[in-house]
């Protein structure tokens, strides 16, 4: 629920908010969107079977839940790689900030992160539904990830494994490398700023997005590019569960806790709410049972 509440706030500011209509909350608030589709497509099913300590699901929906995880990972991973060319943008040619990153190259970035994040992970899903399950119906895991279901396969995998090793290049390891190669000349162009304070002031303009990244790609490198005998399944459900729980819910608090027009929006709100309920009191003020009119001549009237 906070991970819902966290992620939903964050998107209705940006909505709503005149002065957070820049391309860095724009894209901020897909990413927002991307975390809620994947946390409520694996965590309450994952509670339903803690609760229950077992869970069964048919293997079509098997299949469609690792279809919407892969699509909402693959965003996560295009939509970081978005936001890291808007911060190179923004540090290495802030002259031209507005006039590259306009409405209409926001809109096709954001749109083929889309497009492409749930289209190529199809080929992977046509794949698995060909495969045959008949060694075992149990999976050691709390949701229907890759691994996991191609172990319980009597098929050849082989062309499957290739094929996912293909996909993981489009959508995971050339996102990382075009973000490693950004945050270089980044960091490159931070250390020409004369003053430490200029230094500071850029660096935190980034912080936010490279914590994310550290913390997004750090738990993938490991869950996936780590051999699975290397590690004990206990270890690979927690990593997962760090992916898929606490990555989105850590997301907004990173962004509006670095993120002085964030944080400043959300005061804004809040003063304003707590305004609205003053006001709210039909022009007078109670104290404990007694309401004080605004007359020239205070009057009491207690209610019972």
């Amino acid at each position: 629920m906070l991970t819902l509440v966290g992620n939903l706030l964050m998107i209705t500011m940006v909505l709503a908010s005149p002065h957070l209509e820049s391309p860095m909350y724009f894209f901020l608030s897909n990413l927002s969107a991307s975390d809620i589709m994947l946390t409520t497509n694996i965590v309450p099913f994952m509670l339903y079977a803690t609760l229950n300590e077992t869970g069964t699901i048919s293997l079509p929906g098997c299949i469609l839940q690792f279809y919407i995880y892969a699509g909402s990972g693959s965003s996560e991973c295009l939509l970081l790689t978005v936001m890291s060319y808007d911060r190179y943008v923004a540090v290495c040619k802030p002259l031209h900030y507005h006039y590259i990153m306009d409405l209409r190259l926001q809109l096709q970035l954001v749109i083929c992160s889309w497009f492409f994040s749930w289209t190529i992970p199809i080929i992977s899903v046509a794949m698995l539904s060909q495969l045959d399950f008949c060694d075992s119906n149990i999976i050691d895991h709390f949701f229907c990830d890759f691994a996991p279901l191609l172990h319980i396969s009597c098929s050849d995998i082989t062309y499957v494994e290739l094929e996912a090793l293909l996909a993981s290049l489009l959508l995971f390891i050339f996102p990382f490398s075009f973000i490693t190669v950004t945050y270089i000349y980044i960091f490159h162009t931070i250390l020409k700023i004369p003053s430490t304070s200029g230094k500071q002031k850029t660096f935190l303009t980034c912080s936010s997005h490279l914590t994310v990244v550290c913390t997004f790609y750090g738990t993938m490198i490991t869950l996936y590019m780590v051999p699975s005998t290397v590690r004990s399944p206990e270890v690979t459900k927690s990593l997962s569960l760090l992916y898929a729980v606490v990555t989105p819910f850590l997301n907004p608090i990173i962004y509006s806790l670095r993120n002085t027009e964030i944080r400043s929006t959300l005061k804004k709100w809040i003063q304003r709410s707590k305004h609205k309920g003053t006001t709210m009191r039909c022009g007078h003020e109670t104290i404990g049972d007694t309401a004080v009119l605004p007359s020239r001549t205070t009057r009491s009237v207690r209610f019972r």
